[in-house]
């Protein structure tokens, strides 16, 4: 919709409030990183195991609607969204439990539905594959508690991109891959860094649009600790690193040239990351910077699609 429009009504406890709690548009940073993992993983070995890949993935989805409801949840929680404050509006996405839609109590209690079905899903996972299942699964499941939960919430402090680049990057293409294979290729390894440096540009977005909000309420985001300028350098290096890393995954994943020629398919999409990071440096302050924050989901997404299609292609 106008980035001047005001949002649709939506009535309390609808499945339109629970969407803007788990916020779906988001999910592109959970597909991702499991779709190359497991692109490479099959390049390499040629071998595909369905049944876990799926799995990886229903977990991975989970961990990052748990991630959305405990932020959802937590910030209000916190006061962060409380009006009336003197600390200007916060500019994104509404939250269903701030603005009244849904009860903590019932956040909370999908919180704890969506952790169970994760871990039961880890469970299998570790029965199937090993003790290394529990480290991904736990260590990730407490990240996306911990996010927005806990005495000192990492969205409070200036390391949640990293925390996003560690997650939604280095484990979880390493993980998908070595989940369904036994081994971590050095492909794999460079294309953790490069999602994870997408995923975690996303989180920058909603840093920069939000960040007198954020410094008024007590956040010290990285944006608010380095300051805006900072903000958008580390944007633009987090956007277009991943298309420097490109020749590498090729060169690393491809056993002759012809082999490695269809891994550069991500390469097409460095103009218009070129013009994203553009468009991110003269944004104005305000609703504008959501069309951005879903362009950067978009461009994961198509990267980690052309990614797995040259993968697939260099092995055929």
């Amino acid at each position: 919709m106008p980035a001047d429009a005001s949002p649709p009504p939506v009535r309390p406890g609808s499945a339109a409030a629970w969407r803007a709690a788990i916020r779906p548009q988001s999910l592109p940073v959970a597909v991702s990183p499991v779709l190359a993992g497991a692109a490479l993983g099959w390049q390499r070995g040629g071998a595909f195991d369905a049944a876990p890949a799926l799995a990886v993935l229903a977990a991975a989805l989970l961990v990052q609607v748990v991630t959305n409801l405990q932020n959802d949840v937590g910030y209000a929680a916190r006061g962060g969204d409380a009006p009336g404050g003197t600390a200007p509006r916060r500019i994104g996405l509404p939250r269903a439990t701030a603005m009244g839609w849904l009860s903590a109590r019932a956040v909370r209690g999908a919180v704890v539905v969506v952790s169970v079905l994760a871990t039961a899903i880890g469970l299998w996972l570790l029965v199937q594959r090993g003790w290394p299942v529990l480290l991904i699964g736990v260590s990730s499941l407490a990240a996306a508690l911990a996010y927005m939960g806990g005495p000192r919430p990492i969205a409070y402090t200036p390391f949640g991109e990293l925390t996003v680049f560690v997650f939604f990057g280095l484990i979880a293409v390493m993980g998908t891959d070595w989940v369904l294979t036994g081994t971590v290729g050095a492909a794999t390894a460079v294309a953790a860094v490069a999602l994870g440096a997408l995923a975690a540009a996303a989180l920058a977005v909603n840093n920069q649009r939000d960040v007198a909000h954020d410094a008024g309420v007590g956040r010290r985001t990285f944006a608010v600790t380095f300051g805006a300028a900072a903000g958008q350098r580390l944007y633009t290096g987090l956007l277009l690193a991943p298309f420097a890393l490109t020749p590498v995954i090729a060169w690393l994943a491809g056993p002759t040239p012809r082999h490695a020629l269809p891994l550069l398919l991500p390469g097409l999409l460095a103009p218009a990351a070129w013009r994203l990071q553009r468009d991110f440096r003269q944004c104005t302050p305000g609703l504008a910077f959501n069309a951005v924050l879903f362009r950067t989901f978009r461009l994961e997404l198509m990267f980690a699609a052309l990614l797995a299609a040259g993968a697939m292609l260099a092995r055929g």
